[in-house]
């Protein structure tokens, strides 16, 4: 029994100290993560700050012209602005200074470091973004263009669809008075036969009837020969028959 009592105090202070490293680690890596925190907050804080106070050198130049080839001479234009395009039309002997004009026609002398061939990149720069507008401009026209053409391939695709039905309809309907047209054809052919025939049928009727007529004439004649043969047959009954009776005996005193 004092075994076992002893088993669990062991335990009981094994775990309690278990419990307690357990909130020592915590407590050690809520510090760390505290720290590292406000570590970030300062760099962030340092990183803001930094960027609200960056500034920048411009890039815009003025260059000053002189009466002449050099820095004694007195200025007759306060500056020219970087990027502006020029016409060389002098350089002094030791090429330090060079005299130009200007488009405007302003003429003088400028130090010759400030004067290059190749185009300033400010210029370029405002002129790619002159085309890039322009390109913009270009690419919305060509978008309202090609929604315009969207909307007629549609409209075409409608009145196509459309047409297919309407062909489609007046194929049915052209089958049709073909074959209406067909057995128009054969009812022609089977109407100009009828009629024939009929033609024959009528001359033959006409031979009939000329043939009924003769006949009938024939008959008539031959009724007539009839009646005149009874009529004369009667006449010769009448006067032979008398003849051909025997004679009355007369009677005699003797009876």
């Amino acid at each position: 029994m004092r075994r076992i009592l002893k088993n669990r105090a062991r335990n009981n202070q094994t775990a309690t100290k278990k419990h307690s490293l357990d909130i020592k680690e915590f407590i050690v890596l809520r510090t760390i993560l505290t720290l590292t925190l406000v570590l970030s907050l300062g760099i962030i804080a340092a990183e803001q700050a930094s960027a609200q106070q960056a500034r920048y050198v411009s890039d815009k130049l003025l260059v000053p012209l002189r009466s002449g080839p050099s820095g004694k001479y007195r200025i007759t234009h306060r500056g020219l602005p970087s990027g502006l395009r020029l016409t060389v039309l002098e350089v002094s002997e030791d090429g330090s200074f060079t005299k130009i004009r200007t488009d405007r026609g302003t003429e003088g002398w400028m130090r010759s470091q400030y004067v290059q061939k190749d185009v300033p990149a400010t210029r370029l720069l405002k002129s790619a973004e002159q085309k890039l507008a322009t390109a913009l401009k270009k690419n919305a026209e060509l978008s309202k263009q090609l929604a315009t053409i969207q909307s007629e391939r549609s409209e075409l695709q409608t009145e196509i669809n459309d047409t297919g039905g309407e062909l489609e309809r007046i194929t049915k309907e052209y089958s049709t008075l073909k074959t209406i047209s067909d057995n128009a054809v054969q009812l022609d052919i089977d109407n100009r036969r009828l009629v024939e025939e009929t033609e024959t049928l009528k001359t033959e009727l006409k031979r009939i009837e000329a043939e009924n007529l003769r006949l009938n004439d024939k008959l008539g004649n031959s009724a007539f020969i009839d009646g005149a043969l009874a009529v004369l047959l009667g006449v010769l009954i009448t006067i032979l028959l008398p003849r051909l009776r025997p004679a009355k005996r007369r009677s005699s005193g003797w009876a």
